[in-house]
Order: structure tokens, then sequence, then C-alpha cells
């Protein structure tokens, strides 16, 4: 009797071996749909960042500036040191409108900041001027094919450059590349200098 009651409790042990596998089996989808939903988020969320980079590196790059032609200096011929340097800008790509309002006595609202350093000295906020040659419309705004001379008063620094001083102006738009403009001034200073 205790031998039949043996053999009936173990019958039936392949029923309870298939729901036990099939319990593993459950539990691996489960782990590895919630593993694929993490990749796929990680690289859903990863490929937006990198869009949102490459978006952010055009609209820098649009909001650019470059120098088209010469850098010109004027020079006071008596006292032997320059005036003004004058350069004309264009939209590097055509792109972005760059706010070009001008600070023609240095207290003007203003976006575009210019400044200039030499070996004596460094002005964070100089005065300078805008003009625009050939196509405008009117606005300070430097648009699709239009060109900008701006001219950078030198009059009111503490020491104006002279002859072989090496100078830097750098033109900082609200957004895109700073312009950096370096020049030397030849050695006899004249009422115009190209310097290149």
């Amino acid at each position: 009797m205790l031998k039949r009651l043996y053999k009936s409790l173990h019958r039936d042990e392949r029923g309870i071996t298939g729901l036990e596998t099939a319990i593993i089996l459950i539990a691996f989808v489960v782990v590895a749909s919630v593993f694929a939903y993490t990749v796929l988020s990680a690289g859903i969320f990863s490929s937006q960042k990198g869009q949102e980079a490459i978006h952010a590196g055009l609209e820098e790059a649009r909001a650019s500036m470059e120098i088209k032609g010469s850098v010109f200096a004027d020079g006071n011929t008596t006292s032997g040191n320059a005036t003004a340097v004058v350069f004309t800008l264009t939209n590097a790509l055509k792109g972005q409108k760059i706010d070009l309002s001008p600070n023609p006595t240095g207290n003007e609202t203003h976006v575009t900041i210019i400044s200039y350093t030499d070996a004596n000295q460094h002005e964070e906020d100089i005065i300078w001027d805008v003009t625009f040659i050939g196509m405008d419309n009117g606005d300070n705004l430097l648009e699709m094919d239009e060109q900008a001379v701006i001219t950078v008063d030198l009059t009111g620094l503490t020491v104006p450059p002279g002859p072989y001083d090496t100078f830097t102006i750098s033109v900082k738009p609200p957004t895109g590349a700073v312009l950096v403009v370096e020049r030397t001034l030849p050695a006899r200073i004249d009422a115009v200098m190209d310097l290149n």
C-alpha cells in the first residue's frame, strides 16, 4: 500500500516541470522586452540629441559673417596714428539675418559687439558705425546678398595705434561665430592704408 501511494505521488511530475519551464520562458520574454524597450528609448533619445546638435551647428554656421575685400585703415598723417578701421561684411552662408545696429556714440542699444585689442589696451565695446552698400532694404539687418561697411572709430582709445602696431578687432554677433580681424599697421601712416 505504501508502494502504491508513493507511485501515485510521483506520477504527474511531468506537468509541473512543463509549468515551471513556461514560467521561466515568460520571465525571459518579459525581461527581454523591457531591455529592448530601454535600448530603443536610449537610441531614439541619442538620435534626437544628435539631430539637435546638427541643427545648432547649422544655425551657428548660417549666422556667420566674412570679410569681403580688403581691410582699410584711415590715418592722421600729422599725429602718425590710425583713426579708424574700415571693412566690408557679408553673410558667410545664405542664411540667418544678423543685426548690425550701430554704436556710433557708444551709448546706443545694440546686440553686435565690436571689441578692440592691441599691446597697450583692450576696449570691449568700441564705437562703430555701419553703412550698407549695393543691395539694401533700409534696415540694420545683414541679409542675403547685402554688404555692410563697418567703420570702427579708434580716436577714443587711450593710445591710438601707430606704425608697426598690431591690433585685433573682434565682431561678436548675438548668434554665430566671432569674426576676428588681425592686422599690422605699416611703417608710414597715410590718410588711407590698405591692410589687405
